[in-house]
């Protein structure tokens, strides 16, 4: 089996096996189905000691001081847009605008760009509330009264006439910053939904129509994508499963959703399986799934599209039924760090647990891949 019919980050994720998670090579490459000798080049080139894996990691290095310093340069410009003015105002001004926006920015960087010291505004978020504080909370309760007893509708001007009937004096403005802090507001009017010109996207009619069970491999596939929650944000994974035996033929992960992430995924599924006759591939009515781009791989490999009708789950649920096998096994009982910790715990229970060796219930309890080989092995009996 050549090595060319794999995509890079598969050769990547197979070094990671046996750099990083301890397997031997003769036993990765048996689960994956390559030779030992293509999976030492794939060390050579991939692996910790090799000038690439280096040179990646320098770069991860350089982008995370960028990354850093990005975020320090974005705090110092969007944080005197916010902070208009309150230069010119009172050390107890700055110090409230600096407690409204401590969960978004750091107080240390915006005790900087208002001059005052942290320590100085730590004392004063000790101190007892003025008068002023105490009186705007007794008249924010009969804000909240008034408003409520109009049915959620009022205004601050009519919700200030209300206050000046009911003894309270106190001007409009106020009543308008009070509200505005406690997330009160009138009730407005609704926009009727635009038009929206051109025409409609056409979309691939439901070829599958739930025929979730061929009697052959490389008959009808199925794709998806889902996203993993990660401490570097979201990693999107698409996947392609042939119906016949649910085996994962093709899998691709990456940082944004694109019709790229699931085009990589179909061509890893058409390098490893090379189908002979037309295959019908089923998705969802996805923007990935209806781009030229999309349409023009089908045609060109001689796939047949299928695509489920809108909002209807069910269309494609042996998709949706792997990836909530997936989430319930694997991802919910992590917690990863990085993309590339997930990217790599993904390819272990896709390649080296779910195809080889988890058994599932529509292949008389065998794994996808001793299934194949079982329906192998009677037509060549037969």
């Amino acid at each position: 089996m050549s090595s060319k019919r794999y995509p890079e980050e598969f050769k990547i994720e197979a070094v990671r096996q046996v750099t990083d998670r301890g397997h031997s090579v003769a036993q990765v490459a048996d689960r994956l189905g390559v030779t030992t000798h293509s999976l030492y080049a794939w060390i050579r080139k991939f692996g910790p000691d090799s000038e690439q894996h280096q040179a990646n990691a320098e770069d991860q290095a350089e982008i995370r001081r960028l990354q850093k310093e990005l975020k320090r340069v974005t705090e110092e410009r969007d944080i005197p847009k916010k902070s208009r003015g309150v230069l010119r105002q009172s050390v107890r001004l700055r110090y409230a605008f600096i407690q409204e926006h401590s969960e978004r920015w750091p107080i240390r960087s915006l005790c900087s760009l208002l001059d005052v010291h942290p320590s100085g505004f730590y004392a004063w978020q000790k101190q007892p509330r003025s008068d002023r504080a105490i009186e705007d909370e007794r008249l924010s309760g009969l804000i909240k009264q008034f408003w409520l007893e109009s049915g959620a509708v009022y205004g601050y001007r009519k919700i200030h006439t209300d206050l000046r009937e009911y003894g309270e004096r106190c001007g409009p403005n106020r009543v308008h910053r009070l509200m505005r802090h406690a997330g009160i507001r009138a009730q407005v009017g609704y926009r009727k939904p635009r038009h929206r010109a051109g025409e409609v996207h056409k979309v691939i009619p439901n070829i599958l129509q739930r025929q979730f069970n061929p009697q052959a491999p490389n008959e009808s596939w199925v794709t998806d994508i889902t996203y993993v929650r990660t401490h570097e944000g979201w990693l999107y994974l698409a996947v392609v499963l042939d119906l016949f035996s649910r085996r994962v033929i093709g899998w691709s992960m990456q940082s944004r959703i694109t019709k790229e992430l699931a085009l990589d995924a179909l061509l890893m599924a058409v390098w490893r399986r090379k189908p002979e006759g037309k295959v019908v591939v089923h998705s969802d009515q996805g923007s990935q799934y209806t781009s030229h781009d999309w349409d023009s791989f089908l045609q060109a490999h001689d796939l047949e599209g299928s695509m489920s009708r809108r909002g209807n789950c069910h269309d494609n649920a042996v998709a949706e039924s792997f990836f909530q096998l997936l989430k319930r096994e694997r991802i919910k009982r992590k917690i990863y760090s990085s993309r590339d910790a997930a990217r790599a715990d993904i390819f272990d229970y896709i390649e080296m647990f779910y195809n080889n060796r988890r058994r599932h219930g529509s292949n008389e309890k065998l794994s996808p891949v001793e299934y194949e080989k079982r329906h192998q092995e009677r037509l060549i009996s037969v």
